[in-house]
């Protein structure tokens, strides 16, 4: 980043364009830092490489929703605290007001078994995207550098294998292509500065009373402590949700992550369905609000260091094996969704047709993908399967 140059875009563009994408973005973490990629760096020019990728390494070094995390940091990039705050809200507000709607059509007509049949076709719909999403991403952050392709199979095969995110892993990734690429004089150096992702996963406790009070803790512990994008946060969630507090049962709780994929914006938004349930309009708010705080927090504090070391030889070589490794994270994603979303031949029909037009025709809009597969998921199911 560079506080000299005069971004070629205001506050306000910014602003509306997370506002759309928070409106339009289906497809979760994957296609949603593939979207910012697309349209800020290469298409409107507005964030440059350098600033994507390191925006992409604190995200991933960080705990909570990659996606938010990513767009606080681009809100950061040219207008610091202020744009770091107005494009985190604006890229949120529009999936929480959606789910607010839709958590209150749940309670007053208890239960949402339209949403299955939506969510099979869209569930497949989502695979091919952010397939399509994963590999554009691949190809342009990573290059030919056959020490970052190795990192990148390493982590798609450990995520997949696994179904989850080793911070350990992603850390090392960045201190390995250190090493290789601009090897360290020992003494005082900035890269220390990337330690404290690991401080972050000391386990913390506190004694609460009252619902909200449960609610705003244990989703600040979602926040805080969870590590990995989008789905990643659901065994949390799982754990307390239904296992700890009993606030819902087994059904609702697949409802509520049903409602986080045929949502656009951030998958983690889902908390505002269970806080809805939970509590209300208020459980909702508090929900979402304890859970995002964390990750804008863990965005902005650490910004200014990679602002002023970003372009240090070190740093630089640190993120660009953290990214390689959090690109490899993100595909192995792909293929552990792909598993427990494409269940039959329709399913398989769907995402790989979704990837195939996507391909061919760069220039079509997601969500006319995503309305069409809700229709053939919805078609399928009442009259076929």
């Amino acid at each position: 980043m560079n506080d000299q140059i005069t971004p070629s875009y205001s506050l306000k563009d910014l602003i509306i364009y997370f506002l759309k994408l928070g409106t339009w973005g289906f497809g979760g973490p994957v296609a949603l830092v593939g979207y910012m990629h697309r349209d800020l760096v290469e298409n409107k020019k507005w964030i440059s490489e350098d600033d994507y990728k390191e925006g992409m390494a604190l995200s991933q070094l960080a705990p909570g929703p990659l996606a938010a995390q990513l767009s606080i940091y681009l809100g950061y990039v040219h207008y610091h605290i202020l744009g770091a705050t107005l494009v985190g809200l604006a890229f949120v507000l529009p999936s929480f007001l959606m789910v607010l709607g839709i958590s209150w059509a749940y309670v007053s007509l208890g239960g949402l078994p339209w949403m299955q049949a939506v969510f099979y076709g869209v569930g497949a719909a989502v695979i091919g995207i952010i397939t399509i999403s994963s590999y554009k991403l691949t190809t342009k952050s990573i290059g030919k550098n056959l020490w970052l392709w190795g990192i990148f199979i390493v982590l798609t095969a450990f995520t997949f294998i696994t179904e989850e995110e080793n911070i350990w892993l992603i850390l090392g990734s960045g201190v390995l292509i250190w090493l290789v690429k601009s090897p360290p004089r020992f003494g005082k150096n900035p890269l220390a500065m990337v330690a404290w992702p690991a401080l972050l996963q000391i386990p913390a406790t506190v004694s609460t009373s009252g619902k909200l009070w449960q609610i705003a803790w244990f989703f600040t512990k979602a926040g805080a402590f969870v590590f990995g994008s989008g789905l990643a946060i659901v065994p949390f969630l799982y754990g307390g949700v239904v296992k700890e507090y009993h606030w819902l049962n087994e059904q609702q709780f697949v409802d509520a992550v049903a409602v986080a994929m045929i949502t656009p914006g951030p998958v983690v938004i889902t908390v505002g369905f269970i806080g809805y349930q939970v509590a209300g309009f208020s459980g909702a708010c508090v929900a979402a609000l304890a859970t995002f705080l964390p990750c804008y927090l863990f965005t902005i504090l650490p910004a200014p260091y990679f602002k002023k070391y970003g372009k240090h030889p070190g740093i630089k070589a640190f993120v660009d094996g953290v990214t390689a490794a959090a690109i490899g994270a993100i595909a192995g994603a792909v293929f552990v969704l792909a598993k427990r979303n494409l269940t039959d031949i329709p399913t398989i029909l769907i995402a790989v047709t979704t990837a195939t037009v996507l391909f061919k025709f760069k220039k079509l809009q997601e969500p006319l993908i995503i309305l069409a597969a809700a229709i053939i998921g919805v078609l399928l199911k009442l009259y076929v399967i």
